[in-house]
């Protein structure tokens, strides 16, 4: 995983842990930086390294950082090619990612509630994986996913539900 990707993740990580549903903005931990420890970085700084046009970290910015995240400095540094920890398992790896990838869909549906709340939740649960497979067996089953909706949300109106569904599979180019 290449050094600002890790950032961005710290930044996710360490907005659900406050549970804030979203990411810690990268002005929120430059505020923070500069409150808690005297010192810190611009945001135009911080968004460089993240968006990879800053490739390493100064060593005292590398400290500042592992210090406000609760890491090791040795974290904030691009793997290389093909590396994995020892304890992680190739299906924890996976696991990892598609959390991350959940995590940051929920905060690009932040204005849709519903969505990104869904996200996060199947992110925080231990078997994601799992639930994603269990999703698409549900939506593999005809009139399933309306029925189950229609049980657990009984406000919702069904035919809009229905009516969505169908128009979903129109964009998408589908029956």
């Amino acid at each position: 995983m290449k050094l600002g990707r890790k950032l961005r993740y710290l930044r996710e990580v360490e907005g659900m842990v406050r549970g804030l549903g979203r990411d810690l903005t990268q002005a929120e931990v430059v505020r923070e930086l500069k409150d808690r420890f005297g010192r810190g970085l611009s945001q135009a700084y911080l968004s460089q390294i993240e968006n990879g046009a800053r490739r390493h970290l100064t060593n005292s910015t590398r400290l500042l950082l592992a210090e406000y995240f609760k890491v090791h400095p040795g974290y904030l540094v691009d793997d290389p090619a093909g590396f994995h920890t020892e304890l992680l398992s190739d299906v924890a790896a996976s696991e990892d990612q598609l959390d991350l990838w959940l995590n940051s869909g929920s905060g690009r549906f932040a204005r849709d509630a519903e969505v990104s709340r869904a996200l996060s939740n199947v992110a925080r649960h231990r078997d994601s994986r799992g639930c994603l497979i269990l999703l698409g067996a549900i939506l593999e089953t005809p009139g399933l996913a309306e029925r189950l909706l229609q049980v657990l949300r009984p406000e919702r109106d069904p035919d809009a539900v229905r009516d969505g569904s169908a128009q979903r599979r129109k964009r998408r180019g589908g029956r």
